[in-house]
């Protein structure tokens, strides 16, 4: 007799049989008293037309990136269907999508232990590491007690450094009033300002004729910007991404680690020569070298330097792009902004100065309410949970959250809500801002544990920015090939997809 029909082959296939049909049973038994306990109702559905790999909503948001209306119409998806949480299927895998307040409260605070970044961690890996955008739990941990104390008001502060990069900035502005497009400016002030900051050395892309492509700062701002793009590709690929050929991909991200690196290694080497020979501190604030300070661990350090880059680079220079886009179109609104600003006289404002411009305040929380900067977002359930809203046919009923299953959420279509805004929400409006204390239906840099620490830094650099256009221009005008009419650019982050053109008049 074969092995194959031995009778303890039958016996040892029985069992395996069996213990996989009893955990399961015991899976689904605890499940229906989980759900039953917390009184959670199905999720409204949104069928695919191909319901077994979902592959419909993929060519589906394929189109709509290549049509720049991919947040549109995932915001007219809710809209549709007439609820603010939904269920969906993308490439085999359940999707709950939603723009509830409390949701994403939950997700982000109240039940944070009970989410993950997932497999996303795939995507952003490459170039980040293990920094503090791409890791979880106690790694988290450590990389936030490990930054948190750089983003304090004085090491934020540094006006003056911002000012000469602006002086460089406003070289690129013609003064006789013809177009100029301030995103692609705004992009290259922040990576230059960004990396002062962080490594005490400029890529100075803004002192850069066209032709002087092949020093090392361009070579690495070329393959920065590379490497970037290069994430949403791999998250577009998802599973499939091994079967990419992607040579230039990987040749962008170890120029990154090799220029990152030269930094780390002669923060470490300064830091240690400065503690043999007993020299005080620098009165200079430079964020490499208080890491260093505190850890030698070079991959770690350059890793964290990494993720702040990234954040700090796209996170202002899109908040920027955004909001000039909008008021490029409103006149009024310049000579508001010029007449707050008036009050300085012409010198540099102050830190202090800087926070109490009311209406300025105002520009920058409706330009991040109505194109958010990070306008979408995810988390993966690493256990069965509860979400507190989206069960039911009226989407009030708590809703039960598979462990294994993406909950997506979208600060984009909330941030529209006319029950929060009003009838007005689509609209570019900042005197809104004079009575509206929003909560978590406010969400320019996230929430929970994981907010946003570096968002003084963009808040004030933004603001910075802005007074010193304000006092050199009496007036701009929108030059947009498409009439004002916005078309999203959506990379990590979002802004106008044809940058933002306008025409500046000197005061």
């Amino acid at each position: 007799m074969g092995l194959g029909s031995s009778p303890i082959t039958f016996v040892v296939a029985g069992a395996l049989l069996s213990y996989i049909l009893f955990t399961r049973l015991q899976l689904y038994l605890a499940r229906r008293s989980f759900i039953r306990q917390n009184g959670c109702e199905p999720c409204p559905k949104r069928y695919n037309k191909e319901p077994l790999l979902g592959w419909d909503v993929v060519k589906e948001n394929i189109a709509n990136k290549n049509e720049r209306k991919m947040l549109e119409r995932n915001q007219k998806r809710f809209h549709d269907m007439g609820v603010n949480t939904f269920l969906n299927k993308m490439l085999y895998m359940p999707m709950i999508i939603t723009c509830e307040p409390e949701n994403i409260k939950t997700i982000l605070s109240l039940k944070f232990k009970d989410y993950s970044f997932g497999n996303r961690k795939h995507a952003f890996g490459p170039l980040l590491g293990d920094g503090i955008f791409n890791s979880d739990g106690e790694k988290w941990h450590n990389s936030r007690h490990l930054l948190r104390p750089n983003f304090a008001r004085d090491q934020i502060a540094d006006l003056e450094a911002f000012d000469r990069h602006f002086k460089l900035m406003l070289k690129h502005i013609p003064r006789d009033g013809s177009t100029v497009d301030l995103q692609n400016l705004f992009f290259k002030l922040t990576i230059d300002s960004a990396t002062e900051f962080l490594f005490n050395h400029s890529t100075n892309s803004l002192r850069m004729s066209e032709d002087d492509t092949n020093n090392e700062d361009a070579i690495f701002a070329r393959a920065f910007q590379f490497a970037q793009d290069d994430i949403i590709t791999r998250l577009r690929w998802n599973v499939f991404n091994f079967l990419r050929k992607n040579k230039e991909g990987e040749d962008a991200l170890k120029i990154c680690h090799a220029y990152v690196d030269k930094f780390v290694e002669q923060a470490i080497r300064e830091h240690q020569a400065e503690k043999l020979a007993g020299k005080p501190d620098d009165d200079r604030y430079v964020f490499i070298k208080e890491l260093v300070k505190q850890t030698n661990d070079k991959e770690r350090i350059r890793n964290e330097l990494m993720n702040i880059l990234l954040a700090g680079r796209d996170t202002t220079a899109s908040l920027l792009s955004n909001m000039f886009f909008q008021i490029a179109l409103r006149p009024d609104i310049w000579a508001k902004l010029r007449e707050e600003v008036a009050s300085l006289e012409g010198r540099l404002p102050t830190y202090e100065e800087l926070r109490n411009l009311k209406y300025l305040k105002w520009c920058l929380n409706e330009s991040l309410r109505t194109h958010p900067v990070v306008p979408g977002n995810s988390r993966f359930a690493i256990k069965d949970t509860v979400l507190p809203l989206g069960g039911g046919a009226d989407g009030k009923a708590p809703l039960f959250v598979n462990k294994g299953t993406i909950v997506a959420y979208s600060p984009y279509a909330m941030h529209r809500r006319t029950d929060f805004y009003g009838p007005d929400a689509e609209e570019y409006k900042p005197e809104r801002w004079e009575s509206l204390r929003p909560g978590w239906e406010y969400l320019p840099f996230n929430g929970g544990p994981r907010i946003c620490l570096g968002q003084q830094y963009a808040l004030t650099e933004a603001s910075f920015v802005t007074v010193r256009l304000l006092q050199e221009f009496s007036k701009i005008e929108s030059r947009d090939p498409n009439g004002g009419l916005w078309e999203e650019g959506l990379t990590l982050t979002v802004c106008s997809g044809n940058g933002v053109q306008v025409g500046l008049t000197p005061a």
